[in-house]
């Protein structure tokens, strides 16, 4: 594997302005396409964006290059954000629950090999699925973390490369490894069109030490988002693995033909104190509030998007596949019926045909009903209940407004969001709904991002947890097989893979307990032993 690129930020930095076609031309060939999500980056980190407590040099330089965005929104939360964006779909129409994105979606990652691109993902995965996940999804090649199981992500990490267990014992850190693994892919596809989806694990906690700090090899995990400890150091590493990346770019005379986009897939951990224009802010990570969703958007393409443009135009985490795939000349079916809308105008420097509202369904436990429901633009926010906001005056949601307050502006935002909400009212699909699963918040949190202590022996940072990987896996199992997605398996469905059908029709006839024929996804998971 090719050695890692330490000084990519260096690089970076020295680039000259580059020249090239006109904006509006179309590539000559087709262009290389990487995605960047980093986890847990709230909008306050990048300096760029007005960030005061953090070094983000590469970002700040990409964004100076390209288009800045000021109002990317996302789901409050990793898992529901990571469906909405690979599938371009929102979760109301397609979500399940944590950890889990249904069988039945397609991904950009689908679309772009399909179109004839080689596909990686590198990083974070939370999907479920087992070793067959990244390749239903579109992926030909994979190095990922959680994926079958929750081991630790940094130091000593536990991976999943390419259908085989990697545990890491040397004080090895999990994201070097994805990002070494991800400039090898680059130069092994050098010749080919690529997709690189890049889901980085930083930088969720806990908050540890980078190979950059000096307390590397000493310091031990800290629980909890409400002490900065490492993160700044966090965020330096996460800004010079993305200018590895783009030194990998320029080094192998690729980046005039390789577009890349970068944004958070939700806000800050939780209570994480930031210095941002002047203030005081703290991470919303699982909030609904602005803290929660506001993340980071840049686009940088040498020759073909804008340089040096900022962008207020509201976009939401469904609009990032129509304009990848548009970038990039790749179909999206119409019988995908996505809600993303293209911003791919506004990255050239075009009007576009930009949102004027967002609207937001979340609820990371699945289900028929809304955790959170609203709408949203710039300034102001309705749920669905009827509460109302100026948030561009008050981004912590204190102050409701009553109708009799409201000035004009306020009341014709208020009628626009309202609009959008009822365009979107109706119930779920039920294939969806019955899928859901209680969520009790990820490992260390509660379900609304804030740090847990729960009694009893302290479990070790690197263990896994087979329980739940366990069910995890084989719920990708039974939606694999689940091929008319009714919620249980006919013997049909069962035997159509299996080489002994009679050996199948005798295990059929075992998990199906209640002997009507058909077996539930309870007698499924009851019933099956570890994959």
């Amino acid at each position: 594997m090719k050695k890692r690129i330490t000084q990519g930020a260096a690089l970076l930095l020295g680039i000259p302005c580059l020249t090239g076609p006109s904006l509006a031309a179309a590539p000559a060939v087709k262009p290389n396409v990487v995605l960047v999500l980093i986890d847990d980056f709230g909008y306050e980190c990048v300096t760029a964006n007005g960030g005061q407590s953090y070094k983000t040099p590469v970002m700040d330089h990409l964004a100076a290059t390209g288009v800045r965005f000021e109002q990317v929104h996302v789901q409050p939360l990793c898992t529901p954000t990571r469906v909405a964006l690979m599938t371009g779909i929102i979760n109301k129409r397609n979500y399940t629950h944590f950890g889990h994105l249904d069988f039945s979606q397609k991904t950009f990652g689908n679309l772009f090999h399909d179109a004839g691109y080689a596909t990686c993902i590198t990083g974070k995965w939370q999907l479920s699925g087992d070793y067959a996940g990244p390749a239903h999804f579109g992926f030909d090649e994979y190095a990922l973390w959680q994926l079958n199981r929750r081991p630790g992500r940094y130091k000593n990490p536990g991976l999943e490369i390419n259908g085989q267990q990697h545990d890491y014992t040397k004080n090895e850190y999990g994201p070097d490894i994805v990002s070494d693994y991800a400039l090898d892919f680059i130069q092994r596809k050098k010749d080919v069109p690529f997709f690189l989806y890049y889901p980085m694990m930083l930088t969720h906690a806990p908050y540890d030490a980078t190979p950059d700090s000096p307390d590397y090899l000493t310091a031990k995990s800290v629980g909890g988002t409400k002490e900065p400890h490492h993160f700044p150091d966090m965020t330096a590493y996460t800004d010079k693995l993305i200018g590895n990346l783009i030194a990998q770019l320029e080094e192998l005379h690729l980046r005039d033909n390789t577009l890349v986009i970068i944004l958070g897939d939700n806000g800050t951990g939780r209570g994480t104190p930031s210095k941002f224009q002047g203030r005081n802010v703290f991470g919303g990570k699982g909030t609904s509030t602005t803290w929660g969703t506001h993340v980071p958007g840049i686009g940088n393409w040498p020759g073909h998007f804008a340089s040096g443009k900022v962008c207020g135009d509201m976009v939401d985490v469904t609009d990032f596949l129509p304009t990848l795939c548009g970038a990039a000349g790749v179909t999206v079916p119409d019988e995908l019926k996505i809600d993303g809308r293209s911003f791919l105008p506004q990255l050239r420097g075009e009007p576009g045909s930009p949102r004027d509202a967002l609207y937001t369904w979340y609820n990371p436990s699945g289900g028929a009903k809304a955790k959170f429901e609203f709408a949203h633009d710039q300034n102001y926010k309705l749920y669905a209940d009827g509460t109302f906001y100026n948030v561009a005056q008050d981004d912590q949601e204190k102050s409701p407004l009553a109708d009799s307050a409201l000035d004009d502006a306020a009341r014709a935002a208020k009628a626009k969001l309202a609009a959008l909400l009822k365009s979107h009212a109706g119930p779920r699909e039920e294939r969806f709904v019955k899928q859901a699963q209680n969520f009790g918040g990820e490992q260390g949190e509660d379900a609304d991002g804030n740090k847990v202590t729960k009694p009893g022996k302290k479990k070790d940072a690197n263990s896994a947890v087979p329980a739940a990987a366990h069910t995890d896996a084989l719920g990708a199992r039974f939606d694999m097989r689940d091929l008319n997605h009714d919620g249980k398996l006919s013997l049909e469905e069962f035997t159509a893979t299996a080489t002994n059908k009679n050996g199948a029709k005798a295990r059929f006839e075992t998990l199906d307990t209640d002997k009507d024929g058909f077996i539930s996804r309870e007698e499924f998971l009851k019933g099956t032993k570890n994959p």
